[in-house]
């Protein structure tokens, strides 16, 4: 039993319509459940009642017991002042505001239907899935819910990665070029390495950038020493030699930060390692002074993988790390690599850009992230094998999504497709 339960009961008038009474016999007419909160402070804002003939407008909080109201510490709260209904499953002890006055308390465990009951206990049923609770249903229910309900979550997520790039945004006061250049330095450094290079990239002005960026061997020397990998590192390679030097050079010159770290290469293949991304970061910015406008303005997949072709430099067309000579290749950014830049920074900044200058970004955004093909990983592959093939990269961010924040936290009476499979004949 969960709070989830409560919350589902009340929004939805799972209830019967009269006979509704609280612990001291008052009667309960629900006129209007209220407006549902997630965030903090009481369950339902703004709900209207009758208690014994009375009309009430205020605030309903729900526990499954009704003594954790003090475990919450509700009774010293103001934010609880304005509760006009407690509803529990189990009434255990009488609550009070912090002004001393009762609390009505309705106990749902004596109205909740027997069937209802039974479904939830179905569809929370851990013993009988492999994957998800729904996993036997999923690929029954109502495709035109499904779709609607995955856009949803697909801009849930845009949402939730949009928190990164404000923060970012306030931090450069309102740089978009030192955003883009971060979030690219992140995504450059995948799972192993992003969060490292996130932190190291929010300590380079992007300004030493934008001066150094006409000269591919200073802006090399720039992003290899300052992410790490020219200090404490013996090699007599001539290339190393150069960089190094430079960048002695570049950090008197701007008063750059001591670098602290280093990135990681173990478990790496060899084309992501981190001299390889950074490299190819490096020709990127070399190449491009007009990198944000030409990402921001790009109609199509098309044109973003073209703004997003490069390679790496001479030196490391033969090299992984540094002195040590291999086979002569281009390097150049994978098809999948830069879908993956598209998806997970290119995208959600043009999201966040449109919102600042006010322009209609849906169907442009949606249309773009629904001509990639979808990620591939365990996740949407048991989301295949429950039934649910994904069409591409809009669906496969939603599933993520839909795993990640519903699926995996029980959250299934906050999904739209838990609450239609729980509606079902009750």
């Amino acid at each position: 039993m969960q709070e989830d339960l409560l919350h589902f009961i009340w929004r939805l008038n799972k209830l019967p319509t009269d006979g509704l009474y609280t612990g001291k016999g008052e009667q309960v007419v629900i006129l209007s459940p209220g407006t549902h909160n997630h965030l903090a402070g009481p369950d339902f804002f703004n709900a209207s009642l009758e208690l014994d003939g009375q009309l009430w407008a205020g605030n309903v909080e729900m526990h499954l017991k009704s003594s954790d109201w003090y475990a919450h510490h509700h009774e010293t709260d103001e934010n609880y002042n304005n509760v006009v209904l407690h509803v529990v499953w189990k009434d255990d002890v009488a609550v009070f505001r912090k002004d001393g006055s009762q609390i009505p308390t309705l106990e749902l465990s004596n109205y909740v239907s027997t069937a209802l009951l039974e479904q939830y206990q179905q569809l929370m049923e851990k013993s009988k899935r492999t994957f998800i609770n729904c996993e036997k249903d999923f690929k029954h229910i109502d495709a035109f819910l499904v779709e609607n309900w995955l856009h949803r979550l697909y801009i849930e997520r845009l949402e939730q990665k949009s928190n990164l790039i404000m923060d970012l945004l306030r931090q450069s006061q309102n740089n978009w070029e030192a955003v883009l250049f971060v979030l690219l330095a992140k995504s450059f450094g995948s799972k192993v390495n992003g969060a490292y290079f996130l932190d190291r990239a929010k300590t380079l002005d992007f300004s030493v950038v934008r001066k150094v960026s006409q000269d591919a061997h200073q802006l090399e020397s720039l992003f290899f020493g300052h992410f790490g990998l020219l200090a404490d590192v013996d090699c007599s390679d001539a290339y190393f030699i150069s960089l190094r030097t430079e960048y002695e050079y570049l950090t008197a010159k701007f008063g750059l930060p001591t670098c602290s770290g280093k990135p990681e290469f173990f478990g790496l293949r060899p084309a992501n390692f981190p001299t390889i991304r950074l490299a190819q970061l490096a020709k990127l910015y070399a190449r491009d002074a007009q990198l944000f406008s030409k990402l921001m303005q790009a109609a199509t997949v098309e044109e973003l993988h073209k703004v997003l072709e490069v390679g790496v430099g001479s030196y490391w067309e033969t090299h992984f790390t540094f002195g040590k000579a291999s086979r002569q290749t281009k390097k150049m950014l994978s098809k999948t690599f830069t879908d993956l830049l598209i998806i997970n920074t290119i995208v959600p900044l043009r999201f966040c850009y449109a919102k600042h200058l006010d322009r209609d970004w849906n169907e442009d955004l949606i249309g773009l992230v629904s001509n990639l093909a979808p990620e591939a990983n365990s996740i949407l592959k048991n989301f295949e094998k429950i039934g649910s093939k994904t069409k591409n990269a809009m669906e496969s961010q939603a599933k993520l999504e839909l795993f990640n924040n519903y699926c995996s936290k029980n959250k299934c009476l906050r999904c739209a497709m838990g609450v239609h499979l729980l509606n079902r004949n009750t």
